[in-house]
C-alpha cells in the first residue's frame, strides 16, 4: 500500500534574467545612482535619461533598467525590479526586447500592469517602451475611466425603467378613465370559466 500523496506549495525563488548575476545588479545599482537609468545592452541611455527625469519632474520616482533579450520568463524581469527597488526605492521599470517588469513601492500592482502594457512588443526600442510605460502612469484617470463607463450606463439604465413605468402608469390611468367613461353604455363582462 502506497502512501498517500499530499502537494504543498513551496513558492519559487526570484530568479533574474539570464546573464544577471548579484555582481550585475550591484553594478545596475551604481549606474542608477548618476541619471536613474542602467542598461546593459548600451543604447538609448540619454533618451532614457531624459524620460525618467521628466518623470520625476511629474512626481514618479522612477528608475529604468534594460537588458538584452527576453528571458525565458517576464516574471524574472519583475524578480530583477524587485531587487534593484530594495535599494532605490520608488518605482523600477526593467525593459527587455518585449517584455516589461516593474517594482514600485508607491503606485498599485493594477497601475503598474496596466502601464505595462502599453510598453509591451516594441521589439528592443527601450525608449519607445519607457515613454509609453510613463504616459500611461502619468494618466490615471484611464485606469478609472470604467468606473465614469459604468456610472453612465448605469444612470441610462434607471432613465430608461423609469421611463418605461411612466408610460405603464400613464396607459393604466388612460384605460381606467375609459373604462369609467365608457362603463354606462356597457354591459359588465361576462365570467368565463374553459
Amino acid at each position: 500500500m502506497t502512501a498517500p500523496h499530499t502537494s504543498v506549495f513551496t513558492p519559487m525563488a526570484a530568479e533574474l534574467p539570464p546573464n544577471v548575476t548579484a555582481d550585475t545588479v550591484s553594478s545596475l545599482n551604481a549606474d542608477l545612482a548618476d541619471d536613474h537609468v542602467a542598461t546593459l545592452t548600451g543604447k538609448d541611455k540619454a533618451e532614457l535619461a531624459a524620460i525618467a527625469a521628466d518623470a520625476r519632474a511629474h512626481g514618479v520616482p522612477l528608475s529604468i533598467v534594460v537588458v538584452p533579450g527576453n528571458p525565458g520568463h517576464d516574471s524574472s524581469l519583475r524578480d530583477l525590479a524587485t531587487e534593484v527597488g530594495e535599494t532605490q526605492h520608488g518605482t523600477v521599470v526593467v525593459l527587455s526586447d518585449d517584455w516589461v517588469g516593474t517594482y514600485s513601492d508607491s503606485i498599485s500592482r493594477v497601475q503598474l500592469e496596466w502601464a505595462e502594457d502599453g510598453a509591451k512588443e516594441t521589439h528592443g526600442k527601450s525608449a519607445e517602451a519607457a515613454g509609453l510605460f510613463v504616459s500611461r502612469l502619468e494618466t490615471p484617470e484611464s485606469v478609472s475611466s470604467w468606473t465614469a463607463i459604468t456610472c453612465v450606463l448605469l444612470a441610462g439604465t434607471l432613465a430608461v425603467v423609469g421611463g418605461l413605468y411612466w408610460v405603464k402608469a400613464r396607459r393604466a390611468r388612460e384605460d381606467a378613465t375609459a373604462a369609467a367613461l365608457g362603463s354606462g353604455d356597457r354591459q359588465p363582462p361576462r365570467a368565463s370559466f374553459l
